[in-house]
């Protein structure tokens, strides 16, 4: 299980690849609402 093995986290990081052991990363889509502090002049 190093570099070489495919289906393992550090093969796929040397390989460049994605699946179930490394997924790719979701973008958090959830936009927070300026908080009071900063809106106030």
């Amino acid at each position: 299980m190093g570099k070489g093995d495919k289906k393992s986290k550090k093969g796929k990081l040397v390989k460049g690849s994605y699946g179930n052991t490394r997924p790719h990363k979701k973008h958090n889509q959830k936009i927070k609402p300026p908080s009071d502090k900063t809106t106030a002049a």
